[in-house]
């Protein structure tokens, strides 16, 4: 049953050597800005999503100049009015074109649109729905920052709910922590670097340590409980540090580029996979997992730093957002520990699977280190 279990693992492993470009970034976001009191919406879309599907680049030479961004505006319009509708009573809210440019976020240049809305017998509309890249990109969002009555919420429009009903009752503080758990649990999950980074991490509490005096004992002299121990510092260590950064990148306080933040976040995962052979950082997990972690809670706040919401909405949003991240993280540590430290039971494991494990995390985080340098 072990060797399936190692078998299963190498497989694993082989696998996760297959880059991926959805992997390689930060997460796809459009920020959509909703203003029912001045009957406005903007809408911000990242250029490098819009390339997916309007020929930016006409010269073909990697860079979006000026004139090229010029020349697509049509087009560019045409496919954000395809996915945006605001709708009262069943139909549709008329949209039209106000300002047309450039924003920036964390992550880079974006395409605004700026449109006044009106809707039939002049009531404010009931609903929002967006539609665009989720077919391309099932981990792309729309992130709206609502404002009515002159106060400011959060919401999210994902592939499983493309509409978003804009009855005010509905916009409660629970209702807008409950959002962002979920998408604090989805952010975790999907992320597959930070999913990278927590598996190694967890691999020297997996590995056994036997008593060299009596050669083919594979029993464990430490045990469980002390592994369980180390584990939950590990994880603990890893936590706080994210949720330090992730709250002071989200209020605004420190807000580093994110295109060094990804960097440093493929760094660190190939540096712990190569510490776990090779401890050049020493071999206490727990203080690289706090000092990596860090750097991890800025990658994770740019789902939230670039919304423009008050203090409390923004507050709230983190909450949920920052329990949810932590949520995934123990679901993930609770599926994915049980089953390395089983398969540690086996020869095959130290000899091969984790090898092949950390060889193939180091070589991926490695890949996507010199795609987002090559971005800076």
């Amino acid at each position: 049953m072990n060797r399936h279990l190692v078998t299963r693992l190498l497989l694993l492993a082989a696998l996760l050597a297959g880059p991926s470009l959805a992997w390689a970034h930060k997460a796809s976001d459009a920020f959509i800005y909703l203003d029912l009191d001045q009957s406005t919406i903007r809408v911000d879309i990242a250029l490098r999503d819009l390339a997916l599907e309007v020929p930016l680049d006409r010269n073909a030479d990697q860079q979006i100049s000026g004139a090229e961004l010029r020349a697509a505006r049509d087009a560019i319009t045409r496919y954000l009015e395809k996915g945006l509708t605001l709708a009262n009573h069943g139909s549709s809210c008329a949209l039209r074109g106000e300002q047309w440019g450039l924003s920036t976020h964390s992550d880079g240049p974006y395409a605004a649109a700026f449109y006044r809305f009106a809707c039939a017998n002049g009531q404010a509309p009931e609903s929002l729905t967006y539609t665009l890249l989720f077919d391309r990109d099932p981990l792309h969002r729309g992130l709206v920052s609502l404002t009515e009555g002159g106060q400011e919420t959060l919401a999210v429009i994902a592939p499983d709910a493309t509409t978003l009903a804009l009855d005010a009752t509905g916009f409660g503080s629970a209702r807008l922590f409950g959002t962002f758990l979920y998408e604090g649990i989805i952010h975790l999950l999907i992320g597959l670097d930070h999913v990278l980074f927590l598996l190694v991490l967890m691999l020297p509490a997996t590995i056994r340590r036997r008593d060299a005096t009596q050669p083919g004992n594979t029993a464990d002299p430490v045990g469980l409980k002390p592994r369980l121990l180390e584990l939950i510092g590990i994880v603990s260590a890893f936590t706080v540090a994210h949720s330090v950064t992730l709250g002071l990148s989200a209020l605004g306080v420190v807000r580093p580029p994110i295109a060094w933040v990804e960097t440093i976040i493929a760094l660190s995962i190939a540096l712990a996979a190569l510490n776990v052979v090779w401890p050049i950082l020493g071999r206490k997990t727990w203080k690289l997992a706090f000092g990596f972690g860090l750097i991890h809670g800025f990658g994770f706040a740019s789902v939230l730093g670039d919304l423009t919401a008050d203090v409390s909405q923004l507050t709230v949003a983190l909450a949920g957002f920052n329990l949810g991240v932590e949520l995934g993280q123990v679901a993930l540590v609770l599926v994915v520990f049980p089953l390395l430290y089983v398969c540690a039971r086996s020869r095959l494991y130290e000899r091969a699977a984790v090898p092949v494990m950390l060889m193939a995390v180091g070589a991926l985080s490695l890949y996507w280190v010199v795609e987002r340098v090559a971005e800076i």
